[in-house]
């Protein structure tokens, strides 16, 4: 299957929603489906066969955001391998990292990091990914995120750290190590 860019002057505006065909849509709804499910055998034809790397659903994820939420390694490493920007957010400001992080998934967190994610990004509200790995007692990516620069003692917008983040969710675990480190 050959992927064209649309023929408008520049060749990269998407098309409307009213311009997309039922088929078009069930194709794409396939492709995101991939994504969630962890094809990546599919998604890395398809790539190489054109597909947008960043494509995007009706609620901001992009494929990467998919494939890294629900753990699909194979799968995210292609689409990065194929220029997904591992700093792309959704329409909640999330980004994969921040999803990979929330879920405790080390060799996911570690494979963006190596693609360019930013280890003190943060989501709205000022959370970065440290922190929400804080909140969920997840001291391996505490670990990993701390290593690759991420800073332990930055807030968020309410002034709140990872250790606070810890204590507030009753994670105790993360918030002694967190105490432990700082000692």
């Amino acid at each position: 299957m050959e992927l064209e860019m649309d023929d408008r002057p520049g060749g990269t505006t998407p098309p409307s929603v009213a311009e997309l065909d039922d088929a078009t849509l069930a194709f794409a709804q396939k492709v995101f489906q991939l994504a969630r499910s962890g094809d990546a055998a599919t998604l890395r034809d398809l790539l190489e066969h054109r597909l947008p790397p960043n494509l995007c659903n009706h609620r901001g994820d992009n494929l990467l955001m998919l494939a890294s939420y629900h753990g699909h390694l194979d799968a995210a490493r292609a689409l990065l391998e194929h220029g997904a920007d591992p700093e792309m957010r959704n329409d909640m400001g999330q980004t994969p990292l921040a999803g990979a992080a929330y879920k405790g998934d080390v060799p996911m967190v570690r494979l963006l990091l190596d693609h360019g994610a930013n280890p003190e990004g943060t989501a709205p509200g000022g959370k970065t990914a440290l922190m929400l790995a804080a909140m969920f007692n997840r001291i391996e990516v505490m670990t990993l995120l701390i290593e690759r620069g991420a800073n332990p003692d930055a807030c968020d917008a309410s002034g709140m750290s990872a250790l606070d983040a810890a204590h507030k969710m009753g994670a105790e675990e993360a918030a002694r190590w967190l105490q432990k480190r700082a000692a």
